[in-house]
C-alpha cells in the first residue's frame, strides 16, 4: 500500500463575509477527492488493472485521472488558504504570530511526510525494531501530539500530558531511526533519515509556505492571486521549455517553489475562493458561476496550447498543471452550486467525514499497512489482487477506510495543525 499517489490539504475553518462557518462544498470536494485517492491507492498495487487507473510513467505524454488526485489536493488547499488566514488574523491580527503558525504547520507536515517517506527503509538490525513498527509508533506520537482533544480543556493536565508523551514518543522514533546504505567503496554505512524525498505531507508543507510567501503580503489586492497564478505559470513553461535550468539543481528544501507547477495549482485554488468567498463586489451568484466557468475553460485551452512542452505527472508541466486546475474549477463550481446555494448535501454523507478530519483519513491507510506487517497478517495483502476482483477489493477498502474515518470523527479523534 502507498499513499504516494496524491495528497492532503491543510484543514481550515473557513470564514466568510457573513459568519465563521465551515463552507460545505470545500469540505465535499475535499472528501471526494480523499476518496479517490484511497481507491487509487490501493487498486495501483492490483495485478491486470488497466493503465487508466495508474499514473502515467515519466516518459509517456499522457496523464490520466490518477494524475489528477493530487493537484485538486493542492487546488483545495488554495480553496481554504485566504479564509484561514482570514480567520486567523481576525482572532490575532499579529503578522508574526501568523508567520509563526504558517511555519508550524510546514514543519508538521514535513515530519508526518518523513515519516511516511523513510518508514518502510529502515533497518530492523541497527533499530532493534520492526521498521513498520517503527512507523506506527511514529505516527501514533505525531497523532497524539496533534490531536485536537474537543471537549477537553486545552490546559489541562490530561491534555497536556497527552501531547508531551505524543511528542516525546515522535521525538523517540526520529532518533532511534537508522537506514543502511552502500557507499561508493562497497561497504555498507549506517545513515539517519532520508530527506531526499519529503512524501506527498512534505511537499505540500513546502509548498503552502512557498505559497505564502507570496501570497501574505499581497493578499488585499483583488488581483495579486491571478497575478501570480499568470506568473508562476509562466515560469513552470519556461522550466519544461529548459530555458532556465537552476530549480533543477536546487533541491525541494532550498528551493520550495520548485518549478512553479504546485504554487500554480495552490494559486489556481486560491484565485477561486477569492471568485466564490472573497469580499468584493461580485455577489451574484450567477456571475460567480460564469466567471468561473470562463477561467476554467480558458485554463484548459492554455493546457491544450501547452501541450508541446509535454503532459506529465512526474515531470510536473504546464499543460498537466492547467488540465487539472480547469477541472478543479469546473467541479468546485458545480459542487458550491448544489452544496451551498441549493443547500444539498447529503448525497455526499459517505465522504464527507473525510474532508472535515482529512489529515486523520489521509494516515489510516499507512496506519493500517503498518499494523498488518508489523503483526504479520497479510493475508487480505495477497489475496484478490487481479483485476476486477482486486478493484473491488479496493472499493471495499476505501469503503472500511471512510466508515473508520466517520467512527474517529465522531468520537472526536480529530488531527489540526
Amino acid at each position: 500500500m502507498s499513499t504516494h499517489a496524491s495528497a492532503l490539504p491543510t484543514q481550515t475553518t473557513s470564514s466568510t463575509t457573513t459568519a465563521p462557518s465551515r463552507i460545505v462544498s470545500i469540505d465535499i470536494f475535499r472528501g471526494l477527492t480523499m476518496t479517490v485517492m484511497i481507491f487509487v491507492n490501493e487498486v495501483s498495487e492490483m495485478r491486470g488493472i488497466p493503465q487508466w487507473s495508474r499514473h502515467e510513467p515519466a516518459q509517456v505524454n499522457a496523464m490520466t485521472y490518477v494524475d489528477m488526485v493530487f493537484p485538486f489536493f493542492l487546488f483545495i488547499v488554495g480553496l481554504s488558504l485566504p479564509l484561514a488566514i482570514r480567520a486567523r488574523l481576525k482572532k490575532n491580527p499579529s503578522i508574526p504570530a501568523l508567520w509563526l503558525h504558517i511555519l508550524l504547520r510546514s514543519l508538521s507536515l514535513i515530519v508526518l511526510g518523513l515519516i511516511l517517506a523513510n518508514a518502510e527503509g529502515g533497518s530492523r538490525a541497527l533499530m532493534h525494531l520492526n521498521p513498520s513498527a517503527w512507523g506506527l509508533l511514529a505516527l501514533l506520537g505525531g497523532i497524539l501530539f496533534l490531536n485536537v482533544y474537543s471537549g477537553l480543556d486545552k490546559k489541562s493536565s490530561l491534555v497536556q500530558g497527552l501531547k508531551f508523551a505524543g511528542l516525546a514518543l515522535l521525538v523517540g522514533m526520529y532518533a532511534i531511526f537508522r537506514r543502511e546504505v552502500h557507499g561508493a567503496d562497497g561497504v555498507t554505512h549506517a545513515a539517519w533519515l532520508d530527506f531526499s524525498y519529503p512524501e506527498i505531507l512534505g511537499i505540500i508543507g513546502y509548498t503552502y509556505f512557498a505559497v505564502c510567501l507570496l501570497y501574505i503580503p499581497t493578499r488585499k489586492w483583488l488581483w495579486a492571486p491571478l497575478a501570480w497564478f499568470v506568473a508562476v505559470i509562466g515560469f513552470n513553461c519556461i522550466s519544461a521549455a529548459k530555458w532556465i535550468a537552476f530549480p533543477d539543481h536546487l533541491p525541494w528544501y532550498q528551493f520550495p517553489f520548485i518549478n512553479g507547477a504546485f504554487v500554480a495549482l495552490v494559486f489556481g485554488g486560491i484565485v477561486i475562493s477569492n471568485l466564490f468567498l472573497g469580499q468584493h463586489r461580485w455577489q451574484n451568484h450567477r456571475q460567480k458561476t460564469l466567471m468561473a466557468v470562463v477561467f476554467g475553460v480558458l485554463t484548459l485551452a492554455a493546457g491544450w496550447l501547452a501541450a508541446p512542452l509535454g503532459i506529465s505527472k512526474i515531470r510536473a508541466t504546464p499543460t498537466w498543471v492547467l488540465v487539472s486546475v480547469g477541472a478543479a474549477t469546473l467541479a468546485f463550481a458545480l459542487l458550491h452550486y448544489v452544496c451551498d446555494v441549493r443547500k444539498h448535501s447529503r448525497w455526499a454523507a459517505f465522504a464527507h467525514p473525510a474532508g472535515s478530519n482529512t489529515l486523520m483519513t489521509y494516515l489510516l491507510p499507512d496506519l493500517y499497512f503498518y499494523i498488518v506487517t508489523s503483526t504479520g497478517f497479510l493475508f487480505f495483502e495477497t489475496h484478490w489482487s487481479y483485476g476486477a476482483v482486486g478493484a473491488v477489493k479496493s472499493a471495499i477498502f476505501t469503503a472500511f477506510i471512510l466508515a473508520l474515518s466517520a467512527l474517529l470523527t465522531r468520537w472526536k479523534v480529530r488531527m489540526q495543525l
